[in-house]
């Protein structure tokens, strides 16, 4: 009797669903807490905990409506067998245009655009939802009906671009790979993560948003006198018009080798009116390239996706695998897609263990920034981001350990301070 593989990963689905939930009720529990955590009293007002506490608690009612909608969809899906189903159907849609159905790449493609379809349709309400309802009650939307549709078929037309050519060249490298395919899959992944990374800021990033150099003044003139500091090979230093669609903030870094640019969103250069805290922000960045810790996760991922080609290779000729699903035939693309849920519960543990590093990375760019005398400044540069973000200041530990890659602020705080503790 053949292994009951769909049964088995239905099954992990719903106890992940569960424990997930659970960890849900927990922060919710958390969030409902009338009183600022004992680090943060004196430090965030109370109005702006007031509100930070309603955007958590509303944005954890619409995470709960759709987890569960989720999981019933992906549920049913599985278990009454869609999957094969419109994969046939995909294959008769190509007869009916006179297309060779037995072509493997032209069934994946339509079977994908289907797919892309229903994930549009089924996506869609919660996206508005999100964005013009709960990102608009806090002050936090400024997107127009009109700039989300334009961004959504800006979407649509770069998958239908891009998607073709990579899942046809990776259909016909497992066709070809004979015994070194793992190493060809992971090759053309890794040359296309590298083109991707490349070509993202300068080609796609400008389709969504504007980028214009930072204007000359104080501020430019301390971020690079940082980077010149460090060595840091900074070339373009940016603002990005992230205010066009929300009022979050953030900063990041790209580029590679000698050609390293800077990023700033406007929101973040309005809501730090002090130079010093932006700078510390950006200190902290640095510290993550001097710390080699974007080196360290790079190198990270790309040992997670050989393995994971690894064990495809191993599944990928498993006829009882396939006919578990509901399938008589072994199409490449469906061999990802069940081999990805076959996996899942290594992924959450993988996932769980990076969570950690990354953790623990950014008390080290913390602890870097301080280092170059930017302590106070990132302090108090954190606790504005925190407040003009309305994070959650009450979260579970349990929660923030399994979700969260980046540390409360309660936690970063006080880490930034116990040096000073033990100095005293």
């Amino acid at each position: 009797m053949a292994f009951p593989y769909m049964e088995a990963v239905l099954g992990f689905m719903v106890l992940m669903y569960v424990f997930e939930t659970y960890l849900d009720l927990r922060q919710h529990s958390a969030l409902k807490l009338p009183t600022l955590p004992k680090p943060l009293v004196g430090v965030i007002s109370q109005e702006k905990f007031g509100k930070s506490r309603a955007y958590s608690l509303d944005k954890s009612h619409f995470n709960f409506v759709h987890e569960f909608v989720t999981i019933l969809l992906d549920s049913a899906i599985l278990y009454f067998g869609i999957l094969p189903w419109f994969w046939k159907k995909s294959g008769n849609f190509l007869l009916l245009t006179g297309l060779n159905a037995e072509n493997e790449i032209l069934h994946t493609l339509a079977f994908l655009a289907g797919v892309m379809i229903w994930s549009q349709i089924t996506d869609l309400p919660f996206s508005l939802y999100s964005t013009f309802v709960i990102e608009a009650r806090h002050g936090f939307n400024k997107q127009t009906i009109w700039l989300f549709i334009r961004d959504l078929f800006k979407g649509i037309c770069l998958a239908i671009a891009l998607g073709p050519p990579i899942v046809s060249a990776i259909i016909l490298i497992v066709q070809k790979g004979g015994p070194y395919l793992a190493i060809y899959l992971w090759a053309f992944m890794f040359v296309l993560s590298l083109v991707m990374m490349t070509l993202y800021p300068v080609l796609i990033a400008p389709l969504f948003n504007k980028f214009t150099p930072l204007p000359e003044g104080d501020l430019r003139e301390k971020i690079e006198a940082l980077a010149s500091s460090l060595k840091f090979p900074l070339k373009k230093l940016f603002v990005v018009d992230g205010s066009t669609r929300s009022s979050h903030s953030n900063a990041y870094m790209y580029g590679f080798f000698k050609n390293k640019r800077i990023v700033l969103y406007d929101t973040l250069i309005q809501q730090c009116k002090n130079d010093e805290e932006i700078v510390a922000v950006i200190a902290h960045e640095l510290g993550h390239w001097k710390l080699n810790h974007t080196m360290y996760s790079f190198i990270a991922v790309q040992i997670l996706t050989f393995l994971q080609f690894g064990g495809y290779t191993l599944v990928r000729n498993s006829s009882d695998l396939f006919r578990s699903f509901g399938f008589d035939t072994q199409p490449v693309l469906i061999g990802l897609i069940i081999f990805q849920h076959t996996v899942i519960p290594l992924q959450h543990l993988v996932s769980f263990g990076l969570n950690l590093v990354s953790r623990s990375f950014e008390f080290q760019a913390d602890a870097f920034a301080k280092k170059l005398g930017y302590a106070s400044a990132l302090r108090s540069g954190l606790v504005k981001l925190q407040e003009e973000n309305l994070s959650a200041m009450n979260t579970d530990p349990w929660y923030s350990a399994y979700h969260y890659s980046h540390p409360p602020l309660v936690e970063r705080l006080v880490a930034l301070d116990e040096p000073d503790k033990k100095t005293d």
